[in-house]
């Protein structure tokens, strides 16, 4: 079993991210955290939802691999420090980003994500294949995949990415993951949902 670690406690995103990874079979478990919040939005968020991934994973001993699943990657390094086999959606969703393309560009959900996101990307050395970093005006987890107005806002973001040179997009969040499909078809460029890249590399861990 490969756990699926949603951080925040909007059940509905988490249950987006079972139907996101129903194709890639009956291999993953995907649970909240109720005591979080509905979006990790803070770098206080990240920090204390990381605290509660490590404590959660706990209770399954026997995952043979752990995905955090949100864009901050929260607890992925304790995660890994604790000797468990962890992938984070962040990491994996650039990386997946890379293989598809030169330069990839990220949508995120608001302005405060942008600098948490570039962290990341700067321990992992890929600022260099960066095409930008596009903010949403502040949408929640739960909009990204269900609001009509933060999809035509998701478009137009994608749509400034492309023109400057992105030629792969990464979402910036698991609740987007309703609208990987769609936003692929309307942008004309691979459009990767962190979450399944995650998945992908989750399996090739353990089913090697």
């Amino acid at each position: 079993m490969i756990l699926v670690i949603n951080p925040n406690s909007d059940q509905a995103v988490t249950d987006g991210l079972a139907a996101a990874l129903v194709p890639y079979g009956p291999h993953f478990h995907c649970i909240s955290i109720p005591d979080s919040p509905a979006t990790i939005s803070t770098a206080e968020d990240v920090a204390r939802s990381g605290l509660r991934v490590l404590e959660v994973a706990a209770e399954y001993p026997r995952a043979r691999a752990i995905i955090t699943a949100c864009f901050s990657d929260p607890g992925l390094d304790l995660l890994r420090a604790a000797g468990r086999t962890a992938f984070g959606i962040q990491e994996c969703g650039i990386l997946t980003a890379m293989a598809r393309a030169d330069r990839f560009g990220i949508i995120a959900l608001s302005p405060r994500s942008v600098p948490r996101h570039t962290v990341r990307m700067r321990q992992m050395g890929v600022l260099d294949r960066l095409a930008g970093e596009v903010a949403l005006s502040g949408a929640s987890a739960l909009e990204a995949g269900t609001s009509p107005v933060v999809l035509e806002e998701t478009l137009e973001a994608g749509a400034t990415l492309v023109s400057m040179g992105a030629g792969a997009i990464v979402l910036g969040c698991a609740g987007f993951a309703p609208r990987r499909r769609l936003l692929e078809e309307r942008l004309g460029v691979p459009v990767i949902d962190p979450a399944q890249a995650a998945a992908v590399m989750a399996l090739g861990a353990v089913l090697a």
